[in-house]
């Protein structure tokens, strides 16, 4: 079963700084039909513009995996991390017991556009953690890449949940398989592109949520770029 989430059927919030997209209630936006997705609490899509971003705040208890897309963030953490993750990198966040931030677009020209996902740990507490991974390579292109895990596969970030998250980035004109396990959940998120999805039209910005299927079938009608996040 495919429940598709159109992108023009997504939470807003638009202030001078940040234009902020919101598959599933966050912040102002509510609404009980969409809550998450099993252990997927959060997918925001923002934009930053230049210089901007949201000062030092609090979480606690999250897996919080942040995508840069174009542009950069630069991150500040009371674990005494500060860094630039920049397009083609990711950045993953384990809250813990807590930690606090800021976020901000450290161009003077450039906006900045980012995705934010947000996990819920399989347990509760434990240290709060940091590390961010590039995952630019053209290497990377018309196959998955894993870039999320809870077991570091491949080489990827490593998060505190029976979940994972893939990204490929398609050629126009590449068709794309990917078995499924129907005893899991899967999101499916555009990030770029016009693909069919078994057949579906998708464009960027558009969400799937994916239970009882066991084969997904991808066709890249312009070149496109895809995360899948793999659910228990």
């Amino acid at each position: 079963m495919i429940r598709f989430r159109d992108r023009g059927a997504r939470g807003r919030h638009q202030s001078g700084p940040i234009d902020a997209q919101h598959s599933f209630s966050f912040a102002d936006y509510h609404d009980p039909k969409h809550m998450g997705f099993r252990d997927l609490r959060v997918l925001n899509e923002d934009r930053i513009v230049p210089g901007a971003g949201l000062a030092e705040h609090a979480h606690h208890d999250m897996e919080i995996v942040t995508i840069v897309l174009k542009g950069a963030v630069e991150h500040r953490d009371d674990l005494g991390n500060t860094a630039v993750i920049r397009a083609g990198e990711v950045q993953c966040m384990s809250a813990g017991t807590g930690i606090r931030h800021s976020e901000r677009n450290p161009s003077p020209i450039e906006p900045t556009h980012v995705l934010q996902i947000w996990i819920i740990p399989a347990e509760t507490g434990g240290a709060p953690s940091y590390a961010q991974k590039s995952f630019a390579s053209d290497e990377t292109r018309n196959r998955w890449i894993t870039i999320v895990s809870s077991d570091g596969q491949d080489g990827s970030l490593t998060l505190r949940q029976n979940a994972s998250m893939e990204m490929v980035r398609l050629d126009e004109g590449v068709v794309l398989e990917r078995e499924l396990d129907p005893g899991r959940g899967y999101w499916v998120q555009i990030v770029a592109g016009i693909i069919g999805l078994n057949g579906t039209e998708m464009r960027e910005g558009d969400g799937a949520a994916i239970t009882l299927e066991k084969m997904l079938s991808i066709e890249a009608d312009t070149g496109a770029e895809i995360l899948l996040i793999d659910l228990p």
